[in-house]
């Protein structure tokens, strides 16, 4: 069975009921909208944010989930759905997921305005239902979100972006939705402050090892749908190049200044620089930077009672740092 079976299995019930009340949830009055919003679930990811809060509220609740759990999976998947085809315009990608992005078969304007409804309709849905604890969750995962990707843009433009600013960079921008997700399913049901607290920091560290593993994609060979160099060629510093820039000579660190500002695009250029940060071991860094965060994850969850949805969310943490893609 694969993996990603394996860890739906205590909740496929929920993800089933899920799909239909998450379609429900995107309905409008406007044709263009349902043809556009239609096209977007029949080409849904691995779902694994909605996952996150059905297997955490089960965990708490002997099983259990609740309208406000169903409502709360909702709210999170419209707002990373609305993130993702605002993503899509800013970064010019004609491509999700391996199919053409809403702004490639509709243009910037209808994308920008899908993105603003969906990400209206699930603040609504929090509102319409009085779930304002809920509604305080997202709305502060989406402000880190804003700030994360900003800050990421205004250290770019020097390039002088030290480890704790890259971790407080992937921490809004990553980590909080995944961290917005676990607090969400304990909050759904009757877990206490210290309980939804301690789903928040765990979903916090999975989204920081699942940043540091999409950034190690970027040197690797295994195929994701994006070119090995792409976050060199937009001068991301990820944290293999944060370790090599700290740990080289000052001639080595200006030929790696000058390759990401000056030489970006050349692909021999890149891959040289690739081949530099393996050298100097900034991909076992990174990797071992990603192994912490995943054990801080496991121990906060080693806490709870054994429970098949236990189980699952181990899958899930490792699951996170083992993917191919």
């Amino acid at each position: 069975m694969k993996i990603v079976s394996q860890i739906k299995q205590p909740i496929e019930y929920e993800m089933e009921l899920f799909e239909k009340k998450f379609q429900l949830s995107m309905f409008s009055k406007v044709s263009l909208l349902n043809r556009i919003t239609h096209y977007v679930v029949n080409r849904k990811g691995k779902q694994m944010r909605p996952m996150f809060v059905f297997l955490i509220a089960k965990m708490f609740n002997n099983g259990e989930v609740n309208d406000r759990t169903y409502r709360g999976a909702s709210v999170i998947e419209l707002i990373h759905t609305a993130t993702l085809v605002h993503d899509d315009v800013v970064d010019e990608s004609a491509k999700r997921r391996g199919f053409f992005s809403i702004n490639a078969l509709w243009k910037n304007k209808i994308a920008v305005l899908v993105g603003d409804f969906l990400l209206s309709k699930g603040l609504l849905l929090s509102i319409d239902n009085n779930d304002f604890d809920l509604l305080k969750i997202i709305s502060t995962a989406v402000r880190e979100m804003s700030e994360g990707e900003l800050l990421q843009i205004e250290k770019a433009r020097k390039l002088n972006i030290t480890e704790s600013i890259y971790f407080e960079i992937i921490r809004k921008k990553t980590a909080t939705l995944i961290a917005a997700c676990c607090e969400m399913g304990a909050q759904s049901v009757i877990a206490s402050k210290a309980e939804v607290e301690n789903m928040r920091q765990f979903g916090e560290y999975i989204g920081i090892a699942f940043q540091i593993k999409d950034d190690l994609f970027d040197y690797g060979a295994e195929k994701i749908g994006k070119p090995t160099g792409i976050d060199i060629k937009e001068q991301k510093m990820t944290l293999p190049l944060i370790y090599t820039l700290n740990n080289c000579s000052k001639k080595e660190r200006k030929w790696i200044i000058n390759s990401i500002k000056n030489y970006n695009t050349d692909k021999v250029r890149v891959k040289e620089l690739i081949q530099f940060v393996k050298s100097k071991g900034g991909i076992e860094y990174a990797v071992t930077k990603m192994k912490e965060y995943k054990i801080k994850a496991l121990f906060i969850l080693e806490k709870n009672p054994d429970s098949p949805y236990k189980k699952s969310l181990e899958l899930m943490v490792n699951y996170v740092i083992d993917r191919k893609k």
